[in-house]
């Protein structure tokens, strides 16, 4: 029984790629800069994208649904979004796109931390193995870049959320932080969930203007890496990271 599962998490900076800001491109510098990301996807193949800075229709970034466009083009016919900012013609949040069907999601937006927007998480569970009636969930993320305790917060709404659906577990999305040691925050969630980071403490940067790790795919402990990279793709100021996951189907 085949039991790999490729992932990707990607923030996608609301399709601005590396510009200024989104309002300042036109709708069809938009659509290209999501073609770039769409492309990367099909060549990858992976069966799950778990994607942060995701617009639904919104006045900055073309009004049109950057989502379903994503999964359209790249063949992922099922998805989730979490729409985590609403108002003032803004719509925008995480998201998780599958070439499996998705059951049991949930989107939870984040206590507001003003100023900064609010930010939220969105999970669902698929079958895995693929062939197999178990399930395991998988989550897109993203937490505040400002402030340390509002990240500290957010991570315990994280863990109230994802230890109630007693699944194992691929959190995948922009936590905004290294993964730190003792009571650091994401090392912390991690414990708290049972999940590990692959070469947790290694620099394997993910945010190029600041060489930082900032993007991250947490596993439960009974799964193991079989591949984990960072892509070279320049699709927005971060990097997108693959991994390929596997377990015992008898977990």
């Amino acid at each position: 029984m085949d039991d790999s599962l490729k992932v990707i998490t990607l923030n996608l900076a609301h399709g601005r790629k590396t510009g200024w800001h989104q309002a300042l491109l036109t709708t069809r510098r938009i659509v290209s800069n999501l073609d770039d990301a769409i492309s990367m996807l099909l060549r990858e193949r992976a069966d799950v994208v778990a994607l942060q800075e995701a617009d639904g229709p919104s006045l900055w970034s073309g009004r049109f649904d950057h989502v379903a466009y994503m999964a359209e083009g790249a063949e992922m016919p099922y998805f989730v979004r979490g729409e985590h900012v609403r108002g003032l013609k803004l719509s925008y949040g995480t998201a998780l796109l599958c070439r499996r069907q998705l059951g049991d999601s949930v989107v939870h937006c984040f206590n507001p931390s003003p100023p900064t927007p609010t930010k939220g998480i969105v999970v669902a569970s698929l079958h895995y193995p693929a062939d197999s009636e178990q399930n395991l969930d998988v989550a897109s993320v993203h937490f505040d870049f400002s402030s340390r305790s509002v990240r500290r917060k957010q991570a315990e709404e994280t863990i109230e959320l994802l230890s109630r659906r007693k699944r194992p577990l691929v959190l995948m999305g922009d936590f905004n932080c290294a993964y730190g040691r003792g009571r650091g925050t994401l090392a912390h969630l991690a414990s708290a969930l049972g999940l590990k980071a692959y070469r947790p403490t290694a620099k394997l940067p993910t945010f190029p203007l600041r060489r930082r790790r900032l993007d991250w795919i947490l596993i439960s402990r009974e799964l193991e890496f079989v591949q984990h990279e960072t892509l070279p793709d320049v699709l927005s100021d971060h990097r997108a990271v693959l991994a390929t996951v596997s377990g015992k189907a008898d977990y």
